[in-house]
């Protein structure tokens, strides 16, 4: 089954009621196309959306830390109280160490949850693989937010990042980066990527569910 995760990053008009909007949307794109959907949205809108809608809800990072004396820091089994069913990690917007990475994917394991990991090249893609996450996220920080996508401007990226991961674990890849139009999806799927990450080419478009329809229908043409 293919993937389409939204992030909405910390964008106005991807917060509070409109995370939900979007949320909705997804799901019901997500039912006619049955491309498997996931959005990763603010921890204060977990919950809220959570509850709103029946598709997976992730959160942008979480910290590897247990209940106890860890003010302002994200605990794993919070996210899970609150809906989400994983967690992204290592955004280019949000960079944490191996061992912190590591960490991170065994305390969502741990929790029954599961794990995006964005690495920013097929390099790190590989090295990453090895820490079974259960995708990984191939995304140049350069054409992040940009308009020309990684399958345009470094298509051998996501093509060796798919083989070199396939080497070494069963995780499954996903392109980021400048992903904007059903295009640039299609190109993914033929490089090898089982789905795609995607933020302001969503959460920023006028019509919004243009675009994620165009995108869903891309993946299973």
């Amino acid at each position: 089954m293919h993937v389409m995760v939204v992030n909405t990053k910390a964008y106005k008009e991807g917060m509070g009621s409109e995370a939900i909007k979007i949320a909705k949307i997804m799901e019901k794109v997500g039912e006619e196309t049955g491309v498997r959907m996931i959005i990763a949205v603010q921890h204060a809108d977990l919950y809220r959306v959570a509850s709103a809608v029946n598709i997976d809800v992730f959160a942008q990072h979480i910290d590897a830390i247990e209940y106890g004396s860890h003010t302002g820091w994200i605990l794993p089994e919070a996210i899970k109280e609150a809906g989400a069913k994983g967690s992204i990690l290592n955004h280019s917007e949000h960079v944490i160490t191996a061992n912190e990475i590591k960490k991170g994917i065994e305390a969502l394991r741990k929790n029954g949850m599961e794990s995006i990991v964005c690495a920013a090249d097929n390099e790190i893609a590989k090295a990453l693989a090895v820490l079974e996450p259960d995708y990984i996220a191939v995304e140049p920080p350069e054409l992040i937010g940009g308009d020309i996508s990684v399958t345009k401007a470094k298509p051998s990226v996501v093509r060796d990042a798919v083989e070199g991961v396939k080497q070494v674990s069963k995780a499954k890849v996903l392109c980021g980066a400048g992903i904007k139009n059903g295009e640039d999806v299609r190109k993914a799927i033929e490089l090898g990527s089982s789905g795609i990450l995607v933020a302001s080419g969503v959460v920023k478009a006028k019509d919004k569910e243009k675009i994620i329809r165009e995108m869903a229908e891309a993946m299973v043409e």
